[in-house]
């Protein structure tokens, strides 16, 4: 080590972040010792102190953060107390830009929950904050972080108000995830600069959401039964999901950028899926995974949906992936009646389909005839066979027409 030229040393440092490591290389030699300064990130894992009785871990951990001139990276995933984290960014707060914390919040004691929360607020130039597992049931006593473009929250209890606080202390962010949140019920995100957003709500299904964001690009939400997208001019990707509950009241700006639409979930009005199929039409990439719709708790069967309209108001699509009820309302015996000669499909490159019944089996394989004639460019379809009941007198022979025509257009069509 003493004979390492000194260019060479920060770029093994780079390597050393996991604080045992750090703490182990600083005993190998005298020239390790002196470079410990110059890290600038430290790594404490979930279990790095089980074998230490000694020391307190808060305590070993102010010392190591107190050792580095300049902490840009900290990230603690072992056991820490409100009065240690703030003891750590008092140190190194000014330098930080990076802090991801594993909170292990316990929802008796508020006080602890409140004084990690607000001693985050000393480290004001962060760029980027991950906490898992949070009690956020009273706002975080922040200051305007101007800095941070990500926030990453996973596994938190909170409410409306408090989230909304939260964000608002945020202005700047371009980044955000909030996954398995509880507690809510009308979430409102209000972000002039947010690119990128990803929500998944525990519950039963049933918050509303609004996103105000002009410079929104990737939408992804989980859990919501309303949601309100007035800004949506950049909006690329948009994923909505629910498990839980039922999709309903959807409204959305002008989709004029959308390229990828994914539509989850097991019941949705199908109002919201017309309005969705309306707004989509320049969609390039398409995914239809829900099981049921209906307006109300009932849960009812899809109508019909003529292929030839569908096609013609997406004739952009390059990609699409179509699930059980979706693709037997496509499968009608009318909609390939009396085609226009002139009909084509004419970006169609991949279609995935899933299959979950034998009905309607000869509607059933003339649709997938008609993709294979009418998709020009089509060079790849995938055939998912799920969960069919094999004691449906008609399930080998459907099989059976699936294997002959998979075999006929082999180049082209594979089962999974």
């Amino acid at each position: 080590m003493d004979f390492l030229p000194d260019a060479i040393v920060p770029c093994i440092l780079v390597y050393v972040t996991n604080a045992k490591d750090v703490a182990s290389a600083s005993c190998v030699s005298k020239r390790w010792k002196e470079s410990i300064p110059y890290l600038n990130k430290l790594v404490f894992n979930r279990n790095i102190f089980d074998d230490v009785k000694r020391f307190s871990p808060d305590d070993i951990i102010g010392h190591m953060v107190s050792s580095i001139n300049k902490l840009e990276e900290l990230v603690v995933y072992c056991p820490f107390s409100g009065s240690g984290l703030a003891s750590w960014l008092s140190l190194a707060g000014h330098s930080l830009r990076k802090l991801e914390l594993k909170m292990d919040d316990n929802l008796v004691d508020m006080n602890s929950c409140s004084r990690k929360l607000d001693s985050i607020g000393a480290a004001t130039n962060l760029e980027s904050l991950k906490l898992w597992g949070v009690n956020m049931t009273r706002g975080p006593k922040w200051h305007t972080f101007h800095k941070l473009r990500n926030l990453e929250i996973v596994g938190a209890v909170t409410d409306d108000s408090n989230l909304h606080a939260a964000l608002m202390a945020c202005p700047n962010l371009s980044n955000l995830l909030l996954l398995g949140c509880e507690g809510l019920t009308d979430v409102f995100v209000e972000l002039p600069h947010l690119e990128k957003c990803k929500l998944d709500f525990n519950g039963i299904g049933k918050c509303s959401l609004t996103v105000n964001s002009p410079k929104l690009q990737h939408l992804e939400v989980q859990g919501f039964s309303g949601i309100r997208v007035p800004e949506t001019q950049f909006l690329r990707d948009l994923i909505i999901s629910n498990t839980a509950g039922r999709v309903g009241a959807l409204d959305f700006g002008k989709l004029v950028a959308l390229e990828s639409l994914e539509m989850r979930g097991v019941q949705w009005c199908w109002s919201a899926i017309h309005y969705m199929l309306q707004l989509a039409s320049e969609v390039k990439h398409l995914l239809m995974k829900v099981e049921f719709t209906g307006d109300f708790d009932a849960l009812q069967p899809f109508p019909e949906i003529d292929i030839v309209d569908f096609f013609n108001s997406h004739p952009k699509l390059t990609k699409f992936e179509i699930h059980g009820a979706m693709f037997a309302a496509l499968c009608q015996r009318n909609s390939l009646r009396n085609v226009d000669s002139r009909f084509t499909i004419p970006c169609l490159e991949e279609v995935v389909i899933t299959v979950r019944s034998p009905l309607n089996a000869e509607q059933k394989m003339s649709t997938l005839e008609s993709l294979i004639n009418y998709g020009k460019k089509l060079r790849k379809m995938r055939i998912r066979i799920l969960q069919m009941k094999s004691s449906h007198s008609s399930t080998d022979d459907f099989f059976e027409d699936i294997c002959k025509f998979t075999h006929s257009h082999r180049r082209i069509v594979s089962i999974e």
